[in-house]
Parts: C-alpha cells; sequence; structure tokens
C-alpha cells in the first residue's frame, strides 16, 4: 500500500477548505472530482487522520484535520518559497497584480508603476483600481497580491505596510456657504452634506470619527467616489471632505471653498497590505517601493466645467 504523502494531496486539500466544496476545487486545479475525492483518501491512508466529517453536508474538518489542514498550509507555503528562490535568478516573467484606490491611482501610481518596471523589468503587471472593500475583498480571496488603502480593513493573516497619511478638508462651491468663519462640524449640518460610504476606507476612517465626536447629518448624499463628489460639490448640490491636492486646480481656479473648522478631520492613513500566508518576500519589495515613491500632492489631472 502506497502510504506516501505528496504535496498535491496537501495542495487539494487546502483548495478544498479554502474554497468549500470538492467540485470547485476540481475546477481550481483543472482535476475530475475523482481525481480530488482520491487524493483525498490518498491522504487519510497516508495520515491515518480521518479529514473530513462524513456525518456533515459539505466539505467540514474533523477536530484532526484542522490540524493537518494547518501543517499543509506551512508545507506548501516552504514549498512556493523554495520555488521563488529558484525564479529569482530565472528570466521566466512573473506577474503582480496590484490594487489600488481611486486617489492612489489619479496621483502616484504612474510613479510607483515606473518604479516596479525599473526594478524588475520581467514582471508583468496587472494592475486594478477599485474601492477599498472590494480591494480587501480580492486580496481576501487570492485575487490580488498587494493593494494600496485607507488603514481600515485588516485581519490576522494580512501584512500592513504604513505608506503615508493624507489630510482632507471640508469644502463647497464658492459662496455655498453663508459666511468664512470657522466652524463646528456638526454646524455643516445646516446644509446637504455629500459624504463617503461603506465601500470607500477613507468614508468608513472619516465618518467613524465624526460619528464618535457626536457629529449626525439628517441630510446626506452617499457616493464612494471620490470624482463624483468633487463634481456633486462644484455642481452646489452639498458640501464634502476631500484631500487638498485632488481637487487643487479647482480650488485654484474658483470653482472650490475650503471650509474653515475650529477641529480639523484627522489624517487619512494609507498602508499596502499583503497576504503573510503566502511567499511574500517580492511582494514586500513592492510594498517598500511603494512607500518610498508614495506622493500624494500630486495634482489630480482632471478638471471639471
Amino acid at each position: 500500500m502506497n502510504t506516501r504523502i505528496t504535496l498535491k494531496q496537501l495542495e487539494t486539500l487546502y483548495w478544498i477548505v479554502e474554497l468549500g466544496t470538492f467540485e470547485r476545487a476540481a475546477a481550481r486545479l483543472c482535476a475530475t472530482q475523482s481525481a480530488v475525492s482520491k487524493r483525498v483518501q490518498e491522504l487519510e491512508r497516508g495520515t491515518g487522520i480521518e479529514i473530513f466529517n462524513r456525518n456533515q453536508r459539505g466539505a467540514k474538518l474533523t477536530g484532526k484535520g484542522e490540524e493537518l489542514f494547518e501543517v499543509a498550509k506551512k508545507m506548501l507555503l516552504l514549498h512556493d518559497q523554495v520555488l521563488e528562490l529558484r525564479n529569482t535568478e530565472s528570466l521566466q516573467p512573473r506577474s503582480l497584480k496590484i490594487g489600488v484606490t481611486e486617489l492612489v491611482a489619479s496621483t502616484w501610481f504612474p510613479q510607483l508603476v515606473a518604479e516596479i518596471k525599473e526594478r524588475f523589468p520581467q514582471v508583468r503587471l496587472e494592475p486594478k483600481s477599485s474601492m477599498s472593500r472590494d480591494l480587501f475583498s480580492d486580496l481576501e480571496q487570492d485575487q490580488l497580491d498587494l493593494i494600496i488603502i485607507p488603514e481600515t480593513f485588516t485581519l490576522p493573516e494580512f501584512v500592513t505596510v504604513p505608506i503615508a497619511s493624507v489630510q482632507n478638508y471640508w469644502m463647497a462651491k464658492k459662496g455655498f456657504l453663508k459666511n468664512n468663519v470657522p466652524i463646528r462640524h456638526r454646524d455643516l449640518a445646516e446644509y446637504p452634506v455629500l459624504v463617503q460610504g461603506r465601500l470607500s476606507g477613507s468614508g468608513v476612517f472619516l465618518n467613524k470619527w465624526l460619528k464618535n465626536r457626536g457629529v449626525v447629518f439628517p441630510e446626506t448624499l452617499v457616493c464612494d467616489s471620490m470624482s463624483a463628489l468633487l463634481g456633486l460639490a462644484v455642481a452646489g448640490l452639498g458640501v464634502t471632505y476631500l484631500p487638498y491636492h485632488f481637487c487643487k486646480g479647482l480650488l485654484e481656479e474658483g470653482k472650490l471653498d475650503i471650509i474653515e473648522t475650529e477641529v480639523p478631520l484627522p489624517p487619512v492613513p494609507y498602508v499596502a497590505v499583503y497576504r503573510e500566508d503566502r511567499p511574500h518576500s517580492f511582494v514586500q519589495e513592492v510594498a517598500e517601493i511603494a512607500q518610498a515613491c508614495s506622493d500624494f500632492e500630486t495634482s489630480f489631472p482632471a478638471t471639471l466645467p
């Protein structure tokens, strides 16, 4: 009887647990369900462990199965790290799936791409710009290698590398407010307030800060996109918070005014995030490059009428 434990068996166990069913694991591994089931049976014979609870529906691990799964993850990670060592001297290109928010994409992301291409000319970049929560979900599902978002969402198995902080200010169309003296945040409730929602990392961060200070706005228009909020503010539809350099051109053209408040909004911390349970030396180096070249003071290039 063959009792040899193979990496293919451990990989199969990993993807069954990660994806929840034998069927999804088979699709991920480009194998048949019968082949996946056979690998699990061989792994059970090789270890002497009943891995899945047959009395429950779905791929439910037994207690010993959970312990074996944790060991399998470590062994697969070590295997990937060995391959990564080999590939560092290889001319074969590798991809980097990187996700950034709207603000990063519209400021210093081109500089980051240039730095990565200069340092790693063989790397094929696969960039994505989206909302913070969506990017975090993609990282969680292993669809991205690295994301750069406000420090709002996190998990224990994720590593966060500080990038920079972004200062936001309340803004409105020039002349929208009745006077220009410093006011309290809660006094903005006199006007329609435009805020970012749950998909936006900076929106979650700033809305939580306002809530903790007892600031409640009875009339709000929620929109996750900074560009959309900028357009709504310029159109005179309310007051909103935005980074200064994101709308510097419109401020200089006199289409927007900064609203002075007695207490400034807190800076929003941005971080690079990647999974610690994957080979990460290369991704960590990219995060350090992002840390070095981040520049949120780059003026937003778009102009509005």
